[in-house]
């Protein structure tokens, strides 16, 4: 197993392994290193140290695995009342490109109860197989069935590409199966390519806040997994002509389980889906006190569109999380976004910046939610909001 040690004869406390380290797990107490419990064995330290103390060791290859065994891109075809999720075709998408690139077919894992009607939209958008896997006990998710038997599914049909979206379900399953296939995963990519020499797919994703671009690797093991934002990548066209089989493999239908579905709650207050909307009207800090968030709801109830949310506000509890835009939010990409008191810090920006149109208003000229806006209205969001709901009421009505 990996594992990372400071040999403490040489260390001299000078602490350049710390400012190093990118995730703040190294600290110096009596003029030595210490490894803290947050390393995660990225190895930044072991560069930056002068005198050589730093001991990194890596897992080596498994020499018993064949790599060349995996062959083929999946996708996990999440599905909520039956209905698969706009996610799963815009993961089609790129999946398509990245098996083109490997000259390997493009299948969906499709998993729920009397869900066969899903599977010709699947491969009209793309695919060229669906596993289909239907149980009674299937048609909720449930963290520890579904991951029992999509392992099983890999372990048999051995695909070298998974791709999950990065919504509350994709998260949620996604470390579950990596951990047990004992195999990598990136979480919330922006770009995914096929590197043609190795055949190691290039994952890129934010890293640092927003302020640079990683792309990781997974050369050691197989399946690839990554995780993908929801309106990053683009769905293609469907084509009800395209012609791909639908397959119903034989597996263990996981019955013992130590957490049952009893209900789903949809929240009361997410009248729209903000990762499919079309339009968001998303309020800020600008607004000042929390009883003026109901002008964002005003103009977003005259528009039909979703209602977002920048962190402070959900931290502040004026809003639901489930309206959080951003890193640590939800990830849009409306045809108009609406910017209503939002500075536009990074964080912010990572999770809307691939709007078709932004529509800012702030009071500061210099905010920098003005760099990325499309059109920007400077002065107050409280006395402006009222007036553009009267304007848009006036014409759609």
């Amino acid at each position: 197993m990996s594992h990372i040690t400071i040999i403490s004869e040489k260390c001299v406390g000078c602490k350049l392994c710390v400012g190093a380290c990118p995730f703040n797990a190294i600290e110096v107490t009596e003029k030595k290193a210490k490894i803290l419990d947050d390393c995660t064995l990225c190895g930044a330290c072991v560069s930056s140290c002068k005198f050589n103390a730093i001991d990194f060791q890596k897992d080596e290859t498994d020499a018993s695995v064949d790599l060349s065994e995996y062959q083929g891109v999946w996708v996990f075809g999440e599905q909520k009342n039956n209905q698969v999720s706009q996610v799963v075709s815009e993961l089609l998408g790129e999946g398509r490109k990245l098996a083109d690139k490997l000259s390997v077919p493009l299948s969906v894992v499709l998993i729920g109860s009397e869900i066969e009607g899903q599977a010709a939209d699947l491969i009209a958008c793309g695919s060229d197989n669906v596993y289909l896997v239907e149980h009674e006990s299937l048609k909720n998710y449930n963290d520890e069935s579904y991951a029992d038997i999509f392992v099983q599914l890999v372990k048999r049909f051995k695909p070298e590409v998974i791709l999950l979206g990065a919504t509350t379900y994709g998260r949620s399953l996604a470390p579950r199966v990596a951990s047990r296939l004992n195999t990598g995963l990136t979480a919330d990519c922006t770009s995914l390519d096929i590197d043609p020499e190795t055949r190691n797919l290039l994952q890129t994703r934010p890293a640092f806040g927003g302020n640079l671009m990683a792309t990781i690797i997974c050369p050691n093991h197989r399946p690839q997994m990554s995780t993908v934002r929801p309106k990053v990548m683009k769905p293609l066209d469907p084509d009800p002509a395209r012609k791909g089989k639908i397959i119903r493999p034989d597996v263990h239908i996981p019955t013992e389980l130590s957490v049952k579905v009893i209900d789903i709650v949809q929240t009361l207050c997410e009248k729209v889906n903000l990762t499919e909307a079309d339009i968001i009207v998303s309020g800020g800090r600008g607004l000042g006190d929390p009883k003026n968030f109901v002008l964002v709801e005003e103009l977003a109830e005259v528009l039909g569109a979703a209602v977002g949310a920048s962190r402070p506000v959900v931290d502040s509890g004026w809003v639901d999380y489930s309206h959080q835009v951003g890193q640590t939010g939800k990830t849009v990409g409306p045809k108009v976004y609406f910017a209503c008191g939002i500075s536009g810090a990074v964080q912010h920006l990572a999770g809307m910046s691939s709007s078709d149109i932004v529509i800012a208003i702030n009071k500061d000229p210099s905010a920098p939610i003005f760099k990325i806006a499309t059109f920007g209205i400077i002065g107050n969001v409280i006395e402006i909001l009222p007036e553009l709901t009267k304007e848009f009421k006036a014409k759609l009505v």
